[in-house]
């Protein structure tokens, strides 16, 4: 396994991460619930195999994952690893919950201690609370406690507002969703740069896009075996962000052993490592991502004309989620997706068909009805 230098702490973590969000699901009584016997043996065959950094979060598989990573690493793997975890915004309805929800967590992890402890999903609909609360001053007190080792956040937003959270507290780290097709969205590679300067660890999450990036579509497939470098879908995805020497740690969602074990073997080739890309490489990847740009179903172009929908619907990340499943032909992440949207109160099931967006849609869409083709095709999925 290849290590990586932390940011400013002082210690190095594997490249390769477990993301605890993706554990093996069984489906009981209409529910999925994790299925602890595989669970377990990924996580600790992880640990034993030279990955030492694991992600969870508060609301992971409906508030399980912390409870599972810490039996899983009981009985000595804790003290191998370091832990990062999450507490999101929506769950710090008062002052107090902040620190009884941490509390919960450390009973669930079986630890004295969380090696990272970060604000959940920060992005332009929560800052302003977060300043307003001085929520990061309340991870300040568990800092000095010895509760928490190191703080930071993770980040769900665009370039402009990375910046200023960045700017606005002394992190130790930053999670942050990139790929080699996201290199534009989100945070974008600025962020790369902005968290080097700064010495935070940079912690990369959805390396694959939720799976979407792991199979090759049939236009994708031929330039990669067009290549005279023969490697696998994901290991492309993988190097695109290993290339970048301020990436500490990359987290994979993985959901069998298998996956587990590739990702492990490729983490561990003595090239995978800053700067592994060529310029030919890094040519291949951009026509890839145009390949990939090529492909979509709604010629949606994220205008927004059509925002705000009265009755609430988020039509351009809807139809996003739906190009997203027919552009890396892969559906789970999109149904999941959808999900949260309805979730959210921002999913197809608020639309009455009032015809508003039809009339302002620059694109010539019929968004009504797509809306109901999508909703009928990304409907369903179950948590």
């Amino acid at each position: 396994m290849n290590y990586r230098q932390y940011g400013k702490l002082n210690y190095e973590v594997s490249a390769l991460g477990m993301g605890c969000m993706r554990l093996p699901r069984i489906f009981e009584n209409g529910k999925a619930v994790v299925d602890l016997e595989k669970a377990f043996e990924m996580i600790r065959y992880a640990a034993t195999h030279g990955v030492t950094y694991f992600d969870t979060a508060y609301g992971y598989h409906n508030q399980t994952s912390e409870a599972v990573l810490g039996e899983a690493l009981d009985g000595g793997l804790r003290q191998k690893v370091k832990i990062a975890t999450k507490q999101p915004v929506w769950a710090m309805k008062t002052q107090a919950d902040i620190r009884r929800n941490l509390e919960n967590t450390l009973r669930k992890l079986r630890t004295d201690f969380i090696d990272i402890y970060l604000i959940h999903n920060i992005n332009p609909g929560c800052w302003e609370e977060i300043q307003r609360r001085g929520i990061y001053h309340e991870f300040e007190q568990f800092l000095d406690e010895g509760m928490i080792k190191a703080i930071g956040f993770s980040y769900h937003g665009g370039p402009e507002l990375f910046s200023k959270v960045l700017d606005a507290y002394p992190w130790a780290m930053c999670q942050i969703q990139q790929n080699f097709f996201d290199t534009n969205k989100e945070a974008t590679e600025t962020a790369c740069t902005l968290a080097g300067e700064k010495g935070c660890a940079l912690v990369i999450m959805e390396p694959l896009r939720g799976g979407g990036l792991a199979k090759a579509s049939t236009a994708v497939q031929a330039l990669y075996d067009d290549y005279p470098v023969k490697r696998s879908p994901v290991e492309w995805a993988f190097r695109h962000l290993l290339n970048y020497p301020q990436v500490s740690t990359i987290l994979s969602g993985m959901s069998t052993m298998e996956q587990l074990r590739e990702n492990i073997m490729l983490f561990s080739l003595p090239d995978a490592i800053p700067d592994c890309l060529s310029e030919e490489d890094k040519d291949l990847l951009r026509k890839v991502k145009a390949a990939y740009e090529a492909i979509s179903i709604i010629p949606c172009t994220d205008c927004q004309y059509c925002m705000p929908c009265p009755h609430g619907v988020d039509i351009p990340r809807v139809f996003g989620l739906y190009n997203d499943a027919v552009r890396f032909e892969n559906f789970d992440p999109s149904k999941r997706g959808y999900w949260f949207a309805a979730l959210m109160g921002c999913d197809v099931s608020r639309c009455i068909e009032c015809g508003e967006c039809k009339q302002k849609c620059p694109q010539g869409i019929d968004p009504v009805n797509q809306l109901k083709m999508v909703h009928q095709t990304l409907g369903g999925w179950i948590e």
